[in-house]
């Protein structure tokens, strides 16, 4: 059944139950509120932004929304943008676009004014709506995208070339729109993170939705007890798709803004949340926060906690060793996945499987694997080649773009470009990126690998591996590393902490700097690439000069 059935469901039998909670410790004006049936909370002691919804309520904003864009012309197979912070007016907008039968478009929220016009031609968005953040963006382009997309703003202060969603939405009507929706019906376009160039829009269905549900609460057991604590953008598939667990067992969800130790812990201990997931870099500062003495556990409500849980990027078994430490009632699980294959659950490790810490899991609730060589032939256990993936969850595929579609879309198979390999008992485990493997003389090196070793080192904060042009071996690994506040650890030092790996898997050259990461956590590499190899090429042209 579609998505929507479900928030319905839930407006029938649990109407009066709050369903989602904002707390944002950025905003100190609370009289900000941008719907009146949005209760504002204000704490005893707190000074952090705070409001809370129904489920009725929610799915009463729905049908506004749906309505509105219905009187506006907007049908079957539209499509209508989404350019928001996490707030509470995000889920109500995605599922108003869903009960008119359009696809709802998520928009990254770091896209410059050019990212967005891009990506609103390419999934050929007929509506934007957007919030205050995006004012000066948005108005970059709006002569341009303005001239045949209406432009809806959320929030105080509507600019002149947009209209006021508060305003037109009060006036529509909350019943449910009678428009028929199947699970063979197109449901959204979500974009890859453009860690390439542009990004590609991803074409799913409905009941790819719905199945990332069921295998979301497959996997992590959600009860109308749980309380999910969400930090991710919501416009990524990884933070949506957790939260549709909450969605199909009727619980309850924290959208966090900020990623903060304190704010974490603050958020959890105060609504009592049960499930947390986290991105690697925030449970390493979390980690470093409580190692300093920046924040104490004892200060805050967290028995309740009972599962923490991390994806997007690779998991160095370190942290979770350390993680350990502190929290050892706590499960632990990892989830891989793609946008392509509507976000994380296609690969799981399971809470029942911490002894394989370091591994990504095997296939998910009603999802297949196979690791296969360059023809597309499975290799023997033990080998490493490229992940595909089999399942409900696959994308229909990259909208308007056969020609990427066909790299990766082989039959049912998505193949996903990362590099695995199968151990002894099932469990599936990243090398790395297919385009980040580095072949210096001849020998394939995985910077994952390489990365997973450097983060033992207790002076290291963070650490990306990257392939370096160099004129006698092709390439080089150069490792840029992030020390922990206060080290006083040199290059030298580095270098001779590498001395414990294989020699040719040492790099060659070790940067001081920061380590950039995109929204989701994931690394960006062709930055890096970009940033240091430009700069070894010139050196290199200069040296033959």
């Amino acid at each position: 059944m579609p998505i929507t059935q479900l928030l319905e469901r839930n407006s029938r039998l649990y109407g009066n139950e709050v369903c989602l909670v904002e707390i944002n410790p950025e905003i100190q004006d609370t009289r900000r509120v941008t719907w009146k049936e949005y209760e504002l909370i204000e704490p005893e002691g707190s000074s952090y932004y705070k409001r809370r919804i129904t489920w009725s309520i929610f799915d009463e904003k729905a049908n506004r929304f749906a309505n509105l864009l219905l009187e506006r012309g907007v049908k079957k197979g539209d499509k209508v943008a989404i350019l928001l912070m996490n707030c509470l007016e995000w889920l109500p907008i995605y599922f108003g676009i869903l009960k008119t039968g359009a696809l709802a478009v998520p928009l990254n929220f770091r896209y410059a004014a050019d990212e967005i016009q891009y990506c609103l031609d390419l999934a050929e968005a007929d509506i934007l709506v957007f919030g205050p953040e995006f004012i000066g963006r948005v108005e970059e382009i709006a002569d341009e995208i303005g001239k045949h997309r209406l432009l809806y703003y959320v929030g105080d202060g509507c600019p002149s070339f947009a209209e006021d969603y508060t305003l037109e939405v009060a006036n529509c009507s909350s019943a449910a729109p009678d428009i028929t929706i199947t699970d063979d019906d197109y449901a959204a376009i979500y974009f890859s993170s453009g860690t390439t160039g542009f990004p590609k829009a991803i074409l799913h269905k409905h009941r790819a939705l719905m199945h990332s549900a069921e295998c979301e609460q497959n996997h992590h057991g959600q009860t109308r007890n749980d309380v999910f604590l969400c930090i991710p953008p919501l416009y990524h598939t990884g933070a949506k798709m957790h939260w549709f667990g909450s969605l199909i067992s009727g619980s309850k969800a924290v959208l966090l803004k900020g990623a903060n130790p304190k704010v974490i812990l603050k958020a959890i201990s105060d609504e009592r949340c049960t499930i947390v997931w986290l991105l690697v870099p925030w449970a390493q500062d979390l980690l470093f926060a409580i190692d300093n003495g920046d924040v104490k556990l004892e200060d805050y409500e967290l028995d309740q906690l009972r599962l923490m849980h991390i994806g997007a990027q690779p998991v160095p078994p370190s942290l979770i060793k350390h993680w350990k430490e502190y929290f050892p009632h706590h499960q632990y699980d990892t989830n891989y996945g793609l946008s392509e294959s509507i976000g994380p659950g296609c690969v799981h490790l399971g809470v029942e499987n911490i002894h394989k810490v370091g591994a990504i899991g095997k296939a998910g609730y009603g999802w297949e694997t196979k690791i296969i060589d360059e023809k597309g032939n499975p290799v023997k256990q033990g080998e490493t080649g490229e992940l595909a993936v089999k399942g409900p969850g696959v994308m229909i595929c990259y909208y308007n773009d056969k020609k990427s579609t066909e790299e990766v879309l082989h039959g049912d198979w998505l193949y996903t470009g990362d590099m695995a390999m199968e151990d002894e008992d099932g469990f599936i485990f990243l090398v790395d990126r297919k385009k980040d493997v580095i072949i210096s003389g001849g020998e394939n090196l995985y910077p994952v690998q390489i990365e997973d070793f450097l983060r033992t080192n207790n002076e290291i904060l963070d650490v990306a591996v990257i392939g370096l042009p160099d004129k006698r071996l092709g390439e080089i690994a150069a490792a840029i590393i992030k020390l922990k506040p206060g080290s006083q650890c040199t290059e030298e030092d580095i270098n001779v902490f590498c001395q414990k790996l294989p020699r040719y898997k040492r790099p060659r050259k070790i940067i001081l700097a920061d380590v950039p990461r995109n929204a989701t956590g994931k690394i960006e590499k062709p930055k890096l690439r970009e940033m240091y190899g430009a700069a070894r090429l010139v050196a290199a042209q200069n040296e033959v000069g």
